[in-house]
């Protein structure tokens, strides 16, 4: 479990695995969404219906696929007898946090297309970049990794994901 309990000064970092997926697979598949619709040169009303449809969807998907895990880690113990913690995180709270993540960081790279930014996708690699750098680098305010590496990590990861999605889009855009 990611949890720590600090002094009141520091953040206990209850809900930070929820919070980091969350967040990740948020700039991740909405990234992916524009990268792969840029790819495929659609039009950027096209990438924002795809993108907000996405975000929502996946969010949605995303909080209730947490909620799902949580209720059945808690049921499997129940089941084997085992103590339930007092304290444990309700299947609600962990999906709650999910789910506001996604969305709140999924908006990162598709806010350049809704407010028809010039050169939207460049601004958008830079916000996604600069999103997954933030994301990964505040996991470093409840542990004890360094916030440029954690940052960097989070980072490489986001931008592999984007790559590919663009590849492919860049693939398929003879197809359709």
């Amino acid at each position: 479990m990611l949890t720590r309990q600090f002094d009141d000064a520091r953040p206990s970092g209850e809900y930070l695995a929820e919070a980091v997926y969350g967040a990740n697979d948020g700039i991740v598949t909405t990234f992916a969404v524009v990268a792969g619709a840029t790819g495929a040169v659609l039009d950027p009303r096209v990438i924002v219906i795809l993108g907000v449809a996405n975000l929502l969807a996946d969010g949605f998907s995303m909080g209730m696929s947490n909620f799902l895990s949580r209720r059945s880690e808690l049921d499997y113990r129940a089941a084997a007898g085992e103590p339930v913690e007092e304290n444990a995180k309700p299947p609600a709270a962990t999906a709650a946090v999910t789910f506001g993540a996604f969305v709140v960081a999924g908006w990162t790279p598709l806010l350049p297309y809704v407010l028809r930014l010039d050169s939207e996708f460049a601004v958008s690699v830079t916000a996604a970049a600069a999103a997954f750098f933030a994301v990964g680098a505040g996991r470093s305010l409840v542990t004890d990794r360094r916030w440029w590496l954690a940052g960097a990590e989070m980072l490489a990861i986001g931008l592999l994901a984007a790559g590919v999605a663009f590849g492919a889009g860049e693939l398929l855009a003879g197809v359709a």
